[in-house]
């Protein structure tokens, strides 16, 4: 009996080291993701000063492409300060109601440079830097719903001189628009969402999976340049100098926003406004054909563009067709 029992034991004890190593494994990655994750202040803030200087150099680099803005003005609103640039329409009539451009995650206001100059022919320019996110916004208390998030851009857009605005989202500045129409819609004239996330169909669970390195900012930048070429159809993203202030944004602010809301369909059928949804045919940030169906079936007054072949950075991939969908989607709400 005794001779069995020691075999049994002898058979059970690499097991036992392998269970071992397992459950160390498992508590070592539970460490690393609560540590990843742990959030030590209620409001978004830069890492370290040479990381804010970091990123600043490359947003400066990155707006010099853009047109001089004739104006920088910079609201201050419950949530913090935000920062507004206007640059003057190049068009005819200098009464037509303004676009206020809402950029994408980390990017600010540079990531409109292909776009700004073809849109000046409609009219007046604003772009905003999401307050909350890397840019010359700066957060001073808890963003903390989808209520707070429409709170400090409906604050901000009251601010500004005009009466309306059409605004134009890209990416997270799209659900940021349609967040808006449905809490405080007051000063929207329309609105042009482009392959926004988490309004027309869920995020796919492998762009979940592959963005999850690329939030970790201690490791390798080439993580982040990865999924960065990855939502922009595999194009290269080194020496790009919007490329480089996002990859600097996502490495040194820590975002405390809450996680943006999957809008429903019963909520896009209140959204009574003009909308222009622009869809990129490859996007990895959703289905593009499920949006584009959602879209279709659930906006009380929508157009829906399908652009093949475009990735989710469309806006710099066909700024052209975009500038020309805008200005007539615009003449047709006017």
């Amino acid at each position: 009996m005794r001779t069995r029992l020691m075999k049994a034991l002898n058979r059970l004890r690499p097991r036992s080291r392998w269970l071992r190593l397992v459950l160390a494994g498992l508590a070592l990655i539970a460490l690393v993701v609560t540590l990843a994750l742990r959030q030590p202040a209620p409001i978004g803030h830069w890492d370290s000063a040479d990381g804010q200087d970091r990123f600043l150099r490359a947003y400066t680099e990155a707006f010099a492409a853009l047109p001089d803005p004739t104006e920088t003005i910079d609201v201050r609103t419950d949530f913090g300060i935000v920062r507004v640039y206007r640059f003057a329409g190049t068009g005819a009539e200098d009464t037509v109601t303004p676009l206020l451009l809402l950029p994408g995650r980390a990017s600010g206001t540079p990531v409109w440079a292909d776009n700004v100059p073809l849109l000046l022919p409609i009219g007046d320019v604003y772009t905003v830097d999401l307050l909350g996110e890397p840019g010359m916004s700066v957060q001073n208390r808890p963003i903390d719903s989808d209520e707070a998030q429409a709170e400090w851009l409906h604050q901000t857009l009251q601010a500004l001189p005009p009466d309306e605005f059409h605004l134009v989202g890209l990416s997270i500045g799209g659900w940021t628009a349609v967040n808006l129409a449905l809490h405080r819609p007051d000063h929207i004239a329309s609105m042009t969402v482009i392959d926004p996330v988490y309004v027309f169909a869920d995020m796919p669970f492998g762009t979940i999976v592959r963005s999850i390195p690329a939030a970790l900012p201690w490791l390798p930048r080439s993580w982040r340049d990865s999924f960065n070429s990855y939502t922009a159809g595999g194009a290269p993203v080194e020496d790009e100098p919007v490329a480089d202030m996002i990859e600097a944004g996502m490495q040194h602010y820590k975002l405390r926003l809450p996680q943006p809301t999957r809008i429903s369909e019963e909520r896009l059928r209140r959204l009574d406004l003009p909308v222009l949804a622009i869809i990129a045919g490859e996007s990895v940030m959703h289905d593009p054909q499920q949006a584009v169906e959602t879209a279709r079936r659930t906006l009380p007054r929508g157009t829906v563009r399908l652009y093949p072949g475009a990735s989710h950075a469309v806006n710099g991939e066909q700024p052209e067709r975009i500038a020309a969908d805008i200005a007539g989607f615009v003449d047709e709400t006017a």
